[in-house]
């Protein structure tokens, strides 16, 4: 699961509480209203699914040929009736070939689900705290995607930056107004090319922020905000 103690945030962009997140927000650290990412910009539209006359042979194979976990059941008109999960054919296998049940027996009825439209922080929240693995995504009833934490996951990497060469530095700012701004306009007047910024979100007295930046001169940047007055503590590369 995501780490719920950090979350990401673009070049100017505001904390929130949850998993991951990118949001604009103003010189006040106040959040700019409608500009939150939407499930719809990640989910997985038109997953694929079973219909809920199906067999649990053909939910097993369908997941195999295709390498998911995740099955949404749906009847012809694509409103959903369940939602199945690879954990839940293989506790039901057994009981299933004694002859016990079926796959409206082991689908989830009633499963949590979101709308497209919903912001993002709704499927990470229902994600780690339920701690499931995935969520179906409905329009008015009918099933539109499927949004995972595999999906959360990847969008946490891409906001990070992680899996491009970069430099990390950690600042602390302390809590005076403008600091952030401030620091960053102290990195990019020395060179540096800001991919992303990630804040600490355990409540402490000190804001402690990485900021990740395209491959530069990191010690002269970090002497820049030595010379500003910001306490640098760590510096990667």
């Amino acid at each position: 699961m995501l780490n719920p103690d950090f979350a990401a945030i673009a070049p100017g962009s505001v904390e929130l509480s949850g998993p991951v997140y990118s949001w604009p927000f103003d010189d006040n650290h106040k959040p700019v209203s409608g500009c939150a990412m939407k499930i719809r910009d990640l989910m997985i539209p038109d997953p694929i699914t079973v219909t809920d006359g199906a067999t649990v042979e053909e939910a097993i194979e369908t997941m195999k040929a295709n390498s998911i976990r995740h099955l949404p059941v749906v009847d012809s008109n694509r409103r959903l009736k369940g939602f199945l999960t690879l954990a839940d054919l293989k506790r039901g296998l057994l009981p299933y070939m004694l002859g016990d049940l079926n796959l409206d027996d082991m689908m989830i009825k009633n499963p949590l689900t979101v709308n497209p439209d919903d912001d993002i922080e709704t499927a990470a929240l229902l994600i780690y705290r339920r701690k499931i693995g995935g969520l179906p995504v409905v329009d008015r009833q009918r099933l539109v995607g499927i949004i995972t934490e595999t999906d959360l996951l990847r969008t946490f990497i891409d906001l990070m930056g992680i899996l491009s060469a970069s430099v990390r530095i950690d600042v602390n700012l302390g809590q005076s107004p403008g600091a952030l701004n401030k620091a960053m306009q102290v990195i990019t007047a020395y060179g540096g090319d800001i991919i992303n910024v990630s804040l600490a979100t355990r409540r402490t007295r000190q804001r402690s922020y990485c900021f990740r930046l395209e491959p530069c001169d990191a010690d002269k940047i970090k002497s820049a905000l030595q010379a500003a007055g910001f306490e640098v503590i760590a510096v990667m590369q």
